[in-house]
């Protein structure tokens, strides 16, 4: 056996069974174990971000890692920004990055590159194996770090001759070490800052916005008012009929401070201090006021379903019942396309158990809220910020779970970014519905101009946020790489493409004329 049969044995033995790949040579070993070794679906992307933002989508809705194959340092280089926004959503994952053999690297030859240096700051866990009887070991470390509570990126780094000299075998991976449980001061001192009722808030990250952990929230709320709360953008919630609302605080930095100055005290479960996404003039860093108490109760890594089960029985919320959002049976929208209007239809004709993959940016805040009462649903967003995520995520969030329609909410200017991950929808033949939003502009940065106080723009400035010259055809986009793609330019039109896309289990593209 070589090195990279060793390492496909035991990824499958750890359980990571997804492979999303751009390999070159230094990986063609790896591609030529696959067919040794069955148990691995290898899913091919024309784009590193779009290997790194699928094995984000995978793992937020499989809870569990895949593993990515990238090309040397350019080609992790290629895949970094995706890497960023998983490591920012706590998303598992195992890299594997080819590099040159051992004894080659000291000819720098072109592709040469610090390929440890370039993972470090976007992995959690680093490692460049030496040989070939260390990759199985090294690959079982790999996936024990990668599933470790929260979750983590992990980056192997495989010179070429491991791959192709001889091993002695696969490894097994270890015991995943359970996450550490909260102290119970901590929690007694959250229970009492819970009864200042509607003047508290609980900030929810990870396992606490899902399952469990949301119900126990919620029975936590009705016990004590106090205010469910997350960041504007999460790695993955539940949301619709029958499930507790939570509220996002809001992402414009005004409108956030007004959101927040009601709060007299904040708990952390799991989750960050809110801070402005970006510093502004003259304005604050931190979001809250200065008297409100902020209070860590469960760190990410920690236990967070079990603290709230011992929150809820500190405030003695057995005996209550989580408030839950009701369905909203309202029609779909007619007239003309606004991000409201879409919000409202989509929320009308979305199916049951559907996944919103989310990064329609200008529009979001709008469909977002006019979707909290849809049908039950999933809900991920882009938590780095760093554009170009949520068809990637799409692909994976597909392979993760292929009996859901997962429905994809792009801006036109984001998504300009990774389009390439329409082919390996195509491809693979994912149940995914793409919805973009065809402004023809960075619509977000004409507000962020004012925001900084660049000054009154002027053509030049302002051509630099216009991408509608030439205006993009995302019809033709999409059908150049095999998909089925609408036009739609009023809410019939975008009525109708939804509504027959959400019954079927085919790739499609509605591109909104906004």
């Amino acid at each position: 056996m070589n090195g990279a049969e060793s390492l496909a044995r035991t990824l499958v033995s750890g359980g990571v069974d997804v492979c999303f790949a751009n390999p070159g040579t230094s990986e063609m070993h790896f591609v030529g174990a696959l067919d040794r070794v069955p148990g691995i679906r290898c899913v091919l992307g024309l784009f590193e971000g779009v290997v790194t933002g699928a094995a984000d989508g995978y793992a937020r809705m499989a809870e569990k890692p895949a593993a990515t194959l990238l090309h040397l340092g350019p080609g992790l280089a290629n895949g970094l920004a995706n890497l960023h926004n998983a490591q920012r959503a706590r998303t598992p994952m195992v890299n594997i990055v080819g590099d040159h053999a051992t004894y080659h690297r000291q000819y720098d030859a072109p592709l040469t590159s610090d390929v440890v240096g370039t993972a470090r700051p976007y992995s959690h866990w680093v490692r460049s194996t030496e040989t070939a009887r260390e990759v199985a070991r090294d690959a079982a470390d790999a996936i024990l770090a990668a599933r470790t509570a929260p979750g983590a990126i992990a980056t192997l780094i495989l010179p070429a001759n491991t791959a192709w000299e001889e091993c002695d075998g696969p490894a097994a991976v270890g015991p995943v070490p359970l996450p550490p449980q909260v102290p119970a001061s901590l929690l007694s001192k959250s229970a009492r800052m819970c009864r200042r009722g509607a003047r508290c808030g609980l900030i929810l990250s990870g396992p606490a916005l899902r399952g469990h952990g949301l119900r126990l929230a919620g029975r936590i709320s009705a016990a004590t008012g106090v205010r469910l709360l997350s960041s504007y953008s999460v790695a993955r919630v539940e949301r619709g009929a029958d499930r507790v609302i939570v509220e996002p605080i809001p992402y414009p930095i005004d409108t956030a401070m007004n959101f927040l100055k009601e709060f007299d005290a904040l708990i952390l479960v799991g989750a960050a201090a809110p801070v402005a996404f970006f510093a502004y003039p003259g304005k604050p860093s931190v979001l809250t006021p200065e008297r409100c108490e902020i209070f860590t109760a469960a760190q990410p890594h920690e236990d967070i379903v079990a603290a709230l089960q011992v929150l809820a029985e500190q405030v003695g919320a057995d005996a209550h019942t989580s408030p839950v959002a009701e369905f909203n049976s309202g029609g779909a929208a007619t007239g003309t396309s606004s991000a409201a209007a879409l919000g409202q239809s989509i929320a009308a004709l979305m199916p049951e158990q559907a996944i919103l993959v989310d990064e329609s940016v200008t529009s979001g805040a709008a469909i977002l809220q006019m979707t909290v009462r849809a049908r039950r649903h999933d809900l991920l967003k882009n938590v780095g910020g760093s554009i170009g995520f949520a068809m990637p995520a799409a692909v994976g969030a597909a392979i993760a779970c292929p009996d859901r329609k997962v429905i994809c909410l792009q801006g036109d200017g984001s998504a300009m970014y990774t389009l390439q991950a329409l082919w390996s929808q195509v491809r693979e033949q994912l149940n995914v519905t793409n919805v973009v939003f065809a402004n023809r502009s960075y619509a977000v940065l004409h507000r962020e101009l004012q925001n900084v106080g660049a000054g009154v723009a002027g053509a030049r400035a302002l051509s630099m946020l216009d991408i509608g010259n030439p205006s993009l055809d995302w019809c033709a986009l999409a059908r150049g790489m095999g998909m089925e793609s609408t036009r739609a330019t009023d809410m019939a039109g975008f009525n109708r493409a939804f509504e027959a896309s959400a019954k079927s289990s085919s790739p499609h593209l509605i591109e909104v004329v906004m």
